[in-house]
C-alpha cells in the first residue's frame, strides 16, 4: 500500500480549531491530525497528529497498540508511568523522544503545565 498522506508545504497550523477527544481518551486530551489516516480494523496506514494535554490531566491504564508510534514532545511536561490516581512516574521535558513497535504496552501519562506531543504512526508495512 502507497503512504496515503498528501503533498503538503508549510502552512500555518490552527492551534486553536479543529481538536477532537480520540477515542478512549479521557476529556482534556485533544488530537489534531495533520496528515493520513489509520485503518485499524485492516492495519494499514500512517497518520501524523499533534496530541495535546491540558494541565493536570492524566491517564489511568497503560496503552498498547498494534501500530508504530514515535512520538516527540515539543512543549510543557509529561510524566510516565504514574498510577491510577495520576501520582508518580518519571517526568520528561521538551526535546525529548520515543518508538514504539506494535504491542509495547506505555503509559499511563500525565501532565502537570499541560504539554503538546507530535506523534507518528504506521502499520508495517508501510
Amino acid at each position: 500500500m502507497a503512504v496515503n498522506k498528501k503533498h503538503d508545504e508549510f502552512y500555518a497550523i490552527d492551534m486553536e480549531n479543529g481538536w477532537e477527544v480520540p477515542p478512549g481518551y479521557p476529556q482534556g486530551i485533544e488530537q489534531k491530525i495533520l496528515s493520513g489516516a489509520l485503518d485499524e480494523t485492516n492495519k494499514r496506514g500512517t497518520r501524523s497528529r499533534l496530541l495535546r494535554f491540558k494541565p493536570g490531566v492524566y491517564t489511568t491504564k497503560p496503552f498498547v497498540h498494534e501500530y508504530w508510534e514515535e512520538v516527540y514532545l515539543i512543549s510543557g511536561d509529561l510524566t510516565v508511568g504514574n498510577d491510577e490516581k495520576g501520582e508518580g512516574g518519571a517526568a520528561f521535558q521538551p526535546n525529548t523522544y520515543a518508538c514504539r513497535p506494535p504491542g509495547a504496552y506505555h503509559g499511563p501519562f500525565k501532565s502537570e503545565t499541560g504539554c503538546v506531543l507530535f506523534e507518528l504512526h504506521y502499520y508495517d508495512p508501510v
